[in-house]
Protein backbone atom coordinates (compact mmCIF):
# COMPACT_ATOMS: atom_id res chain seq x y z
CA UNK A 1 0.00 0.00 0.00
CA UNK A 2 2.67 2.45 -1.03
CA UNK A 3 1.50 6.00 -1.74
CA UNK A 4 1.98 7.87 -4.98
CA UNK A 5 0.50 10.76 -6.92
CA UNK A 6 0.56 10.34 -10.71
CA UNK A 7 -1.22 11.98 -13.62
CA UNK A 8 -4.38 10.20 -14.69
CA UNK A 9 -3.77 7.11 -16.82
CA UNK A 10 -5.66 6.69 -20.08
CA UNK A 11 -7.26 3.52 -18.76
CA UNK A 12 -9.08 5.61 -16.16
CA UNK A 13 -11.08 7.24 -18.90
CA UNK A 14 -12.41 3.82 -19.88
CA UNK A 15 -12.85 2.71 -16.28
CA UNK A 16 -15.31 5.53 -15.56
CA UNK A 17 -17.78 3.95 -17.95
CA UNK A 18 -17.51 0.65 -16.10
CA UNK A 19 -18.18 2.02 -12.63
CA UNK A 20 -21.93 2.31 -12.99
CA UNK A 21 -22.12 -1.31 -14.05
CA UNK A 22 -19.87 -2.33 -11.18
CA UNK A 23 -22.21 -0.71 -8.69
CA UNK A 24 -25.00 -2.99 -9.80
CA UNK A 25 -22.93 -6.19 -9.72
CA UNK A 26 -23.53 -8.70 -7.00
CA UNK A 27 -20.52 -8.82 -4.71
CA UNK A 28 -18.99 -12.16 -3.78
CA UNK A 29 -20.63 -13.80 -0.79
CA UNK A 30 -17.30 -13.76 1.02
CA UNK A 31 -17.33 -9.98 0.87
CA UNK A 32 -20.99 -9.36 1.63
CA UNK A 33 -20.89 -11.71 4.57
CA UNK A 34 -18.52 -9.35 6.30
CA UNK A 35 -20.58 -6.19 5.80
CA UNK A 36 -21.76 -4.82 9.14
CA UNK A 37 -25.43 -4.68 9.98
CA UNK A 38 -24.89 -1.50 11.95
CA UNK A 39 -22.51 1.39 11.38
CA UNK A 40 -21.04 1.64 14.86
CA UNK A 41 -17.69 3.17 13.94
CA UNK A 42 -17.06 6.59 15.49
CA UNK A 43 -17.36 8.93 12.52
CA UNK A 44 -15.69 11.75 14.46
CA UNK A 45 -12.35 10.06 14.93
CA UNK A 46 -10.08 12.71 13.43
CA UNK A 47 -8.97 13.63 16.92
CA UNK A 48 -5.77 15.48 16.09
CA UNK A 49 -6.72 17.27 12.90
CA UNK A 50 -7.46 20.56 14.71
CA UNK A 51 -5.97 22.93 17.21
CA UNK A 52 -6.69 21.89 20.78
CA UNK A 53 -8.71 25.03 21.44
CA UNK A 54 -11.34 25.03 18.70
CA UNK A 55 -13.42 28.15 18.07
CA UNK A 56 -16.86 26.93 17.00
CA UNK A 57 -17.58 30.32 15.41
CA UNK A 58 -14.79 29.84 12.85
CA UNK A 59 -14.64 27.39 9.92
CA UNK A 60 -12.68 24.21 10.55
CA UNK A 61 -10.48 24.78 7.49
CA UNK A 62 -8.76 27.74 9.16
CA UNK A 63 -8.04 25.79 12.32
CA UNK A 64 -5.86 22.89 11.29
CA UNK A 65 -3.42 21.60 13.84
CA UNK A 66 -0.48 24.05 13.63
CA UNK A 67 1.88 21.14 13.04
CA UNK A 68 0.05 20.36 9.79
CA UNK A 69 -0.10 23.85 8.31
CA UNK A 70 3.35 24.21 6.70
CA UNK A 71 3.16 20.80 5.03
CA UNK A 72 -0.40 21.38 3.85
CA UNK A 73 0.48 24.78 2.39
CA UNK A 74 3.37 23.31 0.40
CA UNK A 75 1.29 20.32 -0.68
CA UNK A 76 -1.50 22.57 -1.94
CA UNK A 77 1.06 24.71 -3.80
CA UNK A 78 2.29 21.61 -5.64
CA UNK A 79 -0.90 19.57 -6.00
CA UNK A 80 -3.78 21.99 -5.44
CA UNK A 81 -4.62 22.55 -9.11
CA UNK A 82 -4.60 18.84 -9.91
CA UNK A 83 -6.74 18.06 -6.85
CA UNK A 84 -9.28 20.68 -7.83
CA UNK A 85 -9.45 19.22 -11.36
CA UNK A 86 -9.95 15.81 -9.78
CA UNK A 87 -13.13 17.04 -8.13
CA UNK A 88 -14.58 16.99 -11.65
CA UNK A 89 -13.10 14.00 -13.45
CA UNK A 90 -12.93 11.90 -10.29
CA UNK A 91 -16.58 12.31 -9.30
CA UNK A 92 -17.74 8.88 -10.60
CA UNK A 93 -15.03 7.22 -8.53
CA UNK A 94 -15.84 9.26 -5.43
CA UNK A 95 -19.55 8.50 -5.77
CA UNK A 96 -18.81 4.78 -5.92
CA UNK A 97 -16.47 5.02 -2.93
CA UNK A 98 -19.07 6.99 -0.95
CA UNK A 99 -21.65 4.29 -1.54
CA UNK A 100 -19.41 1.41 -0.47
CA UNK A 101 -17.66 3.12 2.46
CA UNK A 102 -20.98 4.18 3.98
CA UNK A 103 -22.16 0.56 3.84
CA UNK A 104 -19.24 -0.38 6.07
CA UNK A 105 -19.63 2.56 8.45
CA UNK A 106 -16.43 4.20 7.19
CA UNK A 107 -16.34 8.01 6.95
CA UNK A 108 -16.77 9.02 3.33
CA UNK A 109 -13.76 11.33 3.60
CA UNK A 110 -11.56 8.24 3.78
CA UNK A 111 -12.04 7.95 0.01
CA UNK A 112 -9.19 10.46 -0.29
CA UNK A 113 -6.83 7.71 0.81
CA UNK A 114 -7.24 6.31 -2.71
CA UNK A 115 -6.18 9.68 -4.11
CA UNK A 116 -2.81 9.59 -2.39
CA UNK A 117 -2.38 5.85 -2.85
CA UNK A 118 -2.93 5.71 -6.62
CA UNK A 119 -4.43 8.94 -7.99
CA UNK A 120 -7.54 6.75 -8.51
CA UNK A 121 -5.72 4.56 -11.04
CA UNK A 122 -6.82 0.91 -11.27
CA UNK A 123 -3.68 -0.22 -13.12
CA UNK A 124 -0.99 1.23 -10.86
CA UNK A 125 1.57 -1.29 -9.54
CA UNK A 126 3.93 -0.18 -6.78
CA UNK A 127 7.53 -1.30 -6.35
CA UNK A 128 6.35 -3.43 -3.41
CA UNK A 129 3.69 -5.24 -5.45
CA UNK A 130 0.63 -3.28 -4.30
CA UNK A 131 -1.96 -2.94 -7.06
CA UNK A 132 -5.09 -0.99 -7.91
CA UNK A 133 -6.85 2.17 -6.80
CA UNK A 134 -6.36 1.25 -3.13
CA UNK A 135 -2.84 -0.21 -3.58
CA UNK A 136 -3.66 -3.49 -1.89
CA UNK A 137 -0.91 -6.04 -1.29
CA UNK A 138 -1.47 -9.62 -2.58
CA UNK A 139 -1.72 -11.24 0.87
CA UNK A 140 -4.30 -8.66 2.03
CA UNK A 141 -6.34 -9.16 -1.13
CA UNK A 142 -6.42 -12.92 -0.70
CA UNK A 143 -7.16 -12.61 3.02
CA UNK A 144 -10.34 -10.72 2.15
CA UNK A 145 -11.39 -13.04 -0.66
CA UNK A 146 -10.09 -11.41 -3.84
CA UNK A 147 -8.62 -13.44 -6.69
CA UNK A 148 -4.97 -12.64 -7.40
CA UNK A 149 -3.19 -14.84 -9.91
CA UNK A 150 -1.48 -14.76 -13.29
CA UNK A 151 -4.79 -14.62 -15.14
CA UNK A 152 -6.87 -12.37 -12.94
CA UNK A 153 -6.24 -9.66 -10.38
CA UNK A 154 -9.39 -8.34 -8.70
CA UNK A 155 -7.43 -5.60 -6.97
CA UNK A 156 -7.94 -3.61 -10.19
CA UNK A 157 -11.73 -3.88 -9.82
CA UNK A 158 -12.96 -0.60 -8.32
CA UNK A 159 -16.01 -2.14 -6.67
CA UNK A 160 -14.33 -5.20 -5.13
CA UNK A 161 -11.11 -3.46 -4.11
CA UNK A 162 -13.05 -0.69 -2.36
CA UNK A 163 -14.91 -3.29 -0.32
CA UNK A 164 -11.59 -4.80 0.75
CA UNK A 165 -10.13 -1.37 1.56
CA UNK A 166 -13.23 -0.57 3.65
CA UNK A 167 -12.91 -3.80 5.60
CA UNK A 168 -9.21 -3.22 6.15
CA UNK A 169 -9.81 0.35 7.36
CA UNK A 170 -12.57 -0.87 9.67
CA UNK A 171 -10.19 -3.44 11.11
CA UNK A 172 -7.44 -0.84 11.64
CA UNK A 173 -9.83 1.64 13.22
CA UNK A 174 -10.95 -1.07 15.63
CA UNK A 175 -7.36 -1.19 16.89
CA UNK A 176 -6.22 2.43 16.70
CA UNK A 177 -9.48 4.39 17.12
CA UNK A 178 -8.10 7.36 15.16
CA UNK A 179 -8.39 7.84 11.41
CA UNK A 180 -5.00 9.52 11.06
CA UNK A 181 -3.40 6.43 12.61
CA UNK A 182 -5.48 4.29 10.25
CA UNK A 183 -3.92 6.16 7.31
CA UNK A 184 -0.46 5.61 8.82
CA UNK A 185 -1.11 1.90 9.40
CA UNK A 186 -2.60 1.45 5.93
CA UNK A 187 0.61 2.78 4.42
CA UNK A 188 3.31 1.53 6.75
CA UNK A 189 1.64 -1.42 8.44
CA UNK A 190 0.05 -1.65 11.89
CA UNK A 191 3.25 -3.03 13.41
CA UNK A 192 5.14 0.18 12.70
CA UNK A 193 2.36 2.25 14.24
CA UNK A 194 2.33 0.08 17.36
CA UNK A 195 6.10 0.48 17.70
CA UNK A 196 5.86 4.25 17.23
CA UNK A 197 3.12 4.48 19.88
CA UNK A 198 5.26 2.50 22.30
CA UNK A 199 8.35 4.65 21.72
CA UNK A 200 6.45 7.93 21.89
CA UNK A 201 4.27 6.77 24.80
CA UNK A 202 1.39 8.41 22.96
CA UNK A 203 -1.48 7.62 20.60
CA UNK A 204 -1.37 11.12 19.12
CA UNK A 205 -0.04 11.11 15.53
CA UNK A 206 1.76 14.41 16.06
CA UNK A 207 3.67 12.98 19.01
CA UNK A 208 4.59 9.67 17.42
CA UNK A 209 5.13 10.77 13.80
CA UNK A 210 8.92 10.94 14.01
CA UNK A 211 9.06 7.32 15.13
CA UNK A 212 7.42 6.39 11.81
CA UNK A 213 9.22 6.10 8.45
CA UNK A 214 9.33 9.44 6.63
CA UNK A 215 7.17 8.09 3.81
CA UNK A 216 4.46 7.05 6.25
CA UNK A 217 4.31 10.30 8.19
CA UNK A 218 4.25 12.25 4.92
CA UNK A 219 1.50 9.93 3.68
CA UNK A 220 -0.67 11.06 6.59
CA UNK A 221 0.08 14.71 5.85
CA UNK A 222 -0.77 14.20 2.18
CA UNK A 223 -4.09 12.78 3.31
CA UNK A 224 -4.67 15.87 5.45
CA UNK A 225 -3.73 18.16 2.55
CA UNK A 226 -6.04 16.32 0.16
CA UNK A 227 -8.79 16.34 2.78
CA UNK A 228 -8.28 20.09 3.19
CA UNK A 229 -8.65 20.81 -0.53
CA UNK A 230 -11.61 18.48 -1.06
CA UNK A 231 -13.51 19.21 2.17
CA UNK A 232 -12.60 22.83 2.89
CA UNK A 233 -16.06 23.49 4.28
CA UNK A 234 -15.80 20.63 6.73
CA UNK A 235 -17.74 17.39 7.00
CA UNK A 236 -19.31 15.26 9.68
CA UNK A 237 -16.04 13.41 10.23
CA UNK A 238 -14.05 16.58 10.83
CA UNK A 239 -16.47 18.47 13.04
CA UNK A 240 -15.63 18.98 16.68
CA UNK A 241 -18.03 17.66 19.29
CA UNK A 242 -19.47 21.17 19.67
CA UNK A 243 -20.12 21.47 15.93
CA UNK A 244 -21.74 18.05 15.76
CA UNK A 245 -24.00 18.85 18.70
CA UNK A 246 -25.01 22.17 17.14
CA UNK A 247 -25.75 20.57 13.78
CA UNK A 248 -27.88 17.87 15.38
CA UNK A 249 -29.68 20.54 17.39
CA UNK A 250 -30.47 22.61 14.29
CA UNK A 251 -32.03 19.82 12.21
CA UNK A 252 -34.88 18.91 14.58
CA UNK A 253 -35.46 22.60 15.29
CA UNK A 254 -36.02 23.19 11.58
CA UNK A 255 -38.23 20.12 11.30
CA UNK A 256 -40.31 21.25 14.27
CA UNK A 257 -40.94 24.69 12.77
CA UNK A 258 -44.09 23.48 11.00
CA UNK A 259 -47.36 25.05 11.97
CA UNK A 260 -50.01 22.78 13.46
CA UNK A 261 -52.02 23.11 10.24
CA UNK A 262 -49.03 22.12 8.08
CA UNK A 263 -48.19 19.15 10.27
CA UNK A 264 -51.77 17.88 10.24
CA UNK A 265 -51.72 17.64 6.45
CA UNK A 266 -48.44 15.71 6.21
CA UNK A 267 -47.14 12.21 6.73
CA UNK A 268 -43.66 10.98 7.65
CA UNK A 269 -42.18 8.06 5.72
CA UNK A 270 -38.83 6.52 6.69
CA UNK A 271 -36.65 5.90 3.64
CA UNK A 272 -33.14 4.71 2.89
CA UNK A 273 -30.98 4.81 -0.23
CA UNK A 274 -29.46 7.50 -2.41
CA UNK A 275 -32.61 9.43 -3.21
CA UNK A 276 -32.03 12.97 -4.47
CA UNK A 277 -34.21 15.75 -3.04
CA UNK A 278 -34.87 17.52 -6.36
CA UNK A 279 -35.70 14.28 -8.17
CA UNK A 280 -38.09 13.25 -5.38
CA UNK A 281 -39.71 16.70 -5.19
CA UNK A 282 -40.19 16.80 -8.95
CA UNK A 283 -41.63 13.29 -8.95
CA UNK A 284 -44.13 14.28 -6.28
CA UNK A 285 -44.88 17.61 -8.00
CA UNK A 286 -43.71 19.53 -4.93
CA UNK A 287 -41.88 22.85 -4.92
CA UNK A 288 -38.28 22.18 -3.87
CA UNK A 289 -38.32 25.03 -1.34
CA UNK A 290 -41.26 23.42 0.45
CA UNK A 291 -39.62 19.99 0.32
CA UNK A 292 -36.38 21.40 1.76
CA UNK A 293 -38.23 23.21 4.54
CA UNK A 294 -39.86 20.01 5.66
CA UNK A 295 -36.79 17.82 5.06
CA UNK A 296 -33.58 19.65 6.02
CA UNK A 297 -30.43 17.58 5.62
CA UNK A 298 -32.19 15.13 3.27
CA UNK A 299 -29.37 14.62 0.74
CA UNK A 300 -26.58 14.73 3.32
CA UNK A 301 -28.10 12.18 5.68
CA UNK A 302 -28.96 9.70 2.93
CA UNK A 303 -25.49 10.14 1.41
CA UNK A 304 -24.05 9.02 4.76
CA UNK A 305 -25.96 5.76 4.46
CA UNK A 306 -28.48 6.65 7.16
CA UNK A 307 -32.26 6.38 7.16
CA UNK A 308 -34.26 9.58 6.77
CA UNK A 309 -37.76 10.40 8.04
CA UNK A 310 -39.17 12.22 5.03
CA UNK A 311 -42.17 14.52 5.48
CA UNK A 312 -44.49 15.00 2.49
CA UNK A 313 -48.14 16.06 2.00
CA UNK A 314 -50.50 13.27 3.04
CA UNK A 315 -52.12 13.25 -0.39
CA UNK A 316 -48.71 12.52 -1.97
CA UNK A 317 -48.03 9.37 0.05
CA UNK A 318 -49.73 6.97 -2.35
CA UNK A 319 -47.89 8.58 -5.28
CA UNK A 320 -44.57 8.13 -3.50
CA UNK A 321 -45.30 4.48 -2.68
CA UNK A 322 -46.16 3.84 -6.33
CA UNK A 323 -43.07 5.56 -7.72
CA UNK A 324 -40.44 5.18 -4.98
CA UNK A 325 -38.45 2.49 -6.80
CA UNK A 326 -38.39 4.53 -9.99
CA UNK A 327 -37.38 7.69 -8.10
CA UNK A 328 -34.55 5.79 -6.42
CA UNK A 329 -33.37 4.33 -9.74
CA UNK A 330 -33.35 7.76 -11.40
CA UNK A 331 -31.51 9.26 -8.41
CA UNK A 332 -28.83 6.55 -8.40
CA UNK A 333 -28.37 6.77 -12.17
CA UNK A 334 -27.87 10.54 -11.94
CA UNK A 335 -25.40 10.01 -9.07
CA UNK A 336 -23.33 7.51 -11.04
CA UNK A 337 -23.42 9.60 -14.22
CA UNK A 338 -22.49 12.78 -12.35
CA UNK A 339 -25.68 14.55 -13.46
CA UNK A 340 -27.36 15.09 -10.10
CA UNK A 341 -29.42 18.31 -10.11
CA UNK A 342 -28.15 20.89 -7.66
CA UNK A 343 -30.29 22.52 -5.00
Amino acid sequence: MQGCFRHIHLQQLFAVALIAAACCMTAPATLLAQAPKDSTIDKYGFKTLFKHQFDASQPYATQLNPRAISFVQEYIRKQGKELNRMKGWGKPYFDLFDQILSQYGIPREMKYLSVIESHLSSGLVSWAGAVGPWQIMPYEARRFGLTVNANRDERTDYHKSTQVAARLMKELYGEFNDWLLVVAAYNGGPGRVRQAMKKAKSRDFWDLQYFLPEETRNHVKKFIGTHYVMEGGGGWTTMTAAEVAQQKHNIPAMQNSLSAEEEAGTVVIEIGGRYNSIIVANGLVMHIAQFNKWNPGFDKQLAEGKKFKMRIPAEKSSLFEATKNQLLAVSVRALLEGTLPQN
